[in-house]
């Protein structure tokens, strides 16, 4: 991010949404997987994908919203690129809308999926570990199920490697039911 001040409420604020910023129990609490997170930009090459780099953007401005902080910002920080943070959140936020459950519920599905909800702050933070599995999911780079990815499936129609995020998240919430 660009904004040092802005940036570090802005993460606060990112981390309250998916995750209790009063625990102190270094195994309940993920500050550290959240920074790589927010320090990851989500790229995007499947077509329409940047749909979902909108919806973390628009974080940034309901953000700005809630705190009265709209002089604050810059046009230069809200148009910066989205990171996998702000990427994860928003895609929580759809899927809240579309199969019940609150965001942080559906966070920490997704974090699970990829395999980096076990980093709670009590681990030695594997940080090139985390970049790899992110790494992955940016490139597309899991199983034609989406197994590695965010959204795996059990029964695929299409290699999900080439599929937008949104109708993996659709097919993804299909399934459950």
């Amino acid at each position: 991010m660009i904004n040092e001040p802005l940036d570090g409420l802005y993460f606060e604020w990112l981390y309250r949404q998916v995750a209790d910023p009063n625990l102190a129990d270094p195994s309940l609490t993920y500050w550290k997987l959240f920074k790589v997170l927010f320090e990851t930009e989500f790229q995007w090459f499947i077509p329409h994908d940047d749909n979902r780099l909108l919806d973390g953007k628009e974080l940034r401005v309901e953000f700005l919203h809630d705190q009265h902080l709209e002089a604050e910002a810059t046009a230069e920080w809200t148009e910066i690129g989205c990171s996998m943070l702000e990427l994860m959140i928003g895609l929580a936020r759809r899927l809240s809308f579309e199969a019940e459950r609150q965001p942080f519920y559906w966070f920490w599905v997704m974090a699970k999926n990829v395999g980096i909800q076990q980093y709670s702050d009590d681990w030695r933070l594997p940080v090139n570990r985390i970049k790899t599995i992110l790494d992955k999911v940016i490139n597309r780079e899991y199983e034609p199920t989406g197994r590695g990815g965010f959204f795996p499936l059990k029964n695929p129609k299409r290699d999900q490697r080439q599929v937008e995020l949104w109708y993996q998240l659709s097919a993804y919430v299909l399934e459950l039911d």
